[in-house]
């Protein structure tokens, strides 16, 4: 097994679920960024090293090479797919390698279709990995424990990125992990027994965001403000950058302090934000404690008046809903001004919290994997029937994304242009399906990125709207929402994806 010190020949593998790859219409999330992650692993090869990254989602994936390893990046829906390609590659006689997020939560399972598993964050596991197989000593598990860091982390192998293939190329991570441990997330069995949330050097970070092209940034961080000193200083560095980014947080670190002034005043557009319900004992079951107590409308107007779009996750299904809360939920995110929600069904991975308390009550439903996408029941609600959990998700995203939804939230801003904003950025989301198909398929996606950079540009605070401007803008979206669905090639089924 062992290959000297020979230069290696190591494929980077990112497998998809079967929907990423459907001959029929391919939806646009699955071409939005590439594979950090494997790009990061790549990172610690030498120079003589040959190393391919393949993201299945947007190339075909040959099966007919003979590399010397393959790094196969394992996350719940992909599980089968991945473990059917390193049994192929184990068959002839190439060292396969699992590791990610479902390896982590089931390292047994994982572990009959690799010769090595790694658990946990990779830069301390892969660099150790590496050293033992030109020693000709491969370990069967490496786990990541003590001595987490992202400090002078070689850079991201970028070179091995087809930026053509995305809409969103420059996505960026500056920090691991998160300050906060809610019960349905299963990153804290991917971080346990060491850090669980720790962050790049400042001037790292700088040196990786002035490497990447154009002005738009995507910062894939699960808390981008969870340190608050951190990302102080990151953004004061990224003042006089000109670059729009966007991102994500939770409730309480956008009401904390001058933070989110600080990241409006850097560049951030547009951020994801955890509300996920509605219901005050659904936050402390889960035991997201971060969002109790707060005042969610204060989060919608304080990003507004920033010109800072919102991108809000609400979960279905947790034990106090009932069957009144797609409608709530729905209704508050269209009268609060929400730009874009991702909506997900409740799904208790395994390895969190959650999906212990589940198995201990007997009410989870299924073990296939494939179904753990949020857009499944795979376990007993506890006041809804399954088909009426399914059947109401599928109407919330129905329904906030009506073209007089979409329209009726985007009143909510104050000034034309920002309406403007909303309306486009919200209908090119969810609206035109076909058409971000069609750019896929001719691998034409980065055609966007200026239309991109445009919407999420600063609105201008200067110019409040007229009576007879908003008087125009509302007979639009009187007219926009008598628009057959047909006549704008969106198919309900496409609707009801995330």
């Amino acid at each position: 097994m062992g290959s000297g010190k020979r230069a290696l020949k190591v494929k980077f593998i990112l497998p998809s679920l079967k929907e990423a790859s459907d001959p029929h219409l391919r939806p646009i999330k699955y071409s939005l960024f590439p594979p950090l992650g494997l790009a990061t692993l790549a990172a610690y090869l030498s120079d003589e090293d040959d190393a391919v990254i393949v993201d299945e989602h947007v190339e075909p994936l040959r099966l007919d090479d003979m590399p010397d390893i393959v790094v196969i990046q394992v996350y719940i829906t992909n599980a089968y797919r991945a473990y059917r390609i390193a049994d192929h590659y184990r068959s002839k006689g190439v060292l396969a390698c699992l590791g990610g997020l479902h390896v982590t939560s089931l390292p047994e399972e994982a572990s009959v279709h690799a010769d090595a598993i790694f658990l946990g964050p990779g830069e301390q596991t892969f660099p150790t990995f590496l050293r033992d197989y030109r020693d000709g000593k491969v370990e069967r598990v490496y786990a990541s424990t003590a001595g987490r860091t992202l400090d002078r982390i070689p850079p991201i192998r970028r070179d091995l990125i087809r930026r053509s293939l995305y809409l969103v190329p420059n996505s960026i991570v500056v920090t691991r992990g998160c300050p906060q441990h809610c019960d349905f997330c299963y990153k804290d069995a991917f971080y346990q027994g060491g850090r669980g949330f720790y962050t790049q050097r400042v001037d790292d970070a700088l040196r990786e965001i002035d490497r990447l092209p154009g002005r738009h940034l995507y910062f894939l961080d699960d808390h981008l403000l969870g340190d608050r000193r951190f990302a102080e200083t990151l953004f004061e560095g990224m003042k006089g950058m000109r670059r729009l980014f966007q991102g994500a947080a939770t409730v309480d670190s956008i009401l904390r302090g001058d933070l989110i002034e600080r990241a409006a005043e850097a560049g951030l557009r547009s951020i994801f934000v955890g509300f996920e319900t509605l219901t005050p004992e659904n936050l402390r079951r889960s035991n997201k404690r971060q969002n109790l107590g707060r005042d969610y409308k204060a989060v919608a107007d304080r990003l507004h008046s920033l010109g800072i779009m919102i991108n809000g996750s609400f979960v279905f299904g947790m034990d106090d809903d009932g069957e009144d809360v797609f409608r709530r939920t729905v209704d508050w995110a269209v009268e609060h001004g929400i730009t874009t929600a991702t909506f997900h069904i409740q799904t208790p991975y395994p390895g969190t919290r959650l999906h212990a308390r589940m198995v201990q009550e007997k009410r989870m439903l299924t073990r296939d994997w494939n179904l753990y996408d949020t857009r499944h029941v795979v376990y007993q609600p506890a006041l809804l029937k399954p088909e009426a959990l399914k059947e109401g998700y599928d109407w919330a995203y129905r329904e906030f994304y009506r073209w007089r939804s979409i329209a009726q939230a985007s009143l909510h801003h104050g000034t034309l242009k920002h309406q403007a904003k909303h309306f486009f950025y919200a209908a090119g989301w969810k609206k035109f399906e076909p058409l971000w198909d069609l750019l896929i398929r001719a691998r034409q996606l980065t055609r966007i990125t200026p239309l991109l950079e445009g919407v999420l540009s600063k609105v201008s605070r200067a110019s409040v709207m007229k009576k007879e401007q908003l008087r125009e803008f509302e007979s639009l979206v009187v007219l926009s929402s008598a628009v057959p669905r047909e006549a704008m090639m969106v198919e309900e089924s496409n609707l009801a994806g995330k």
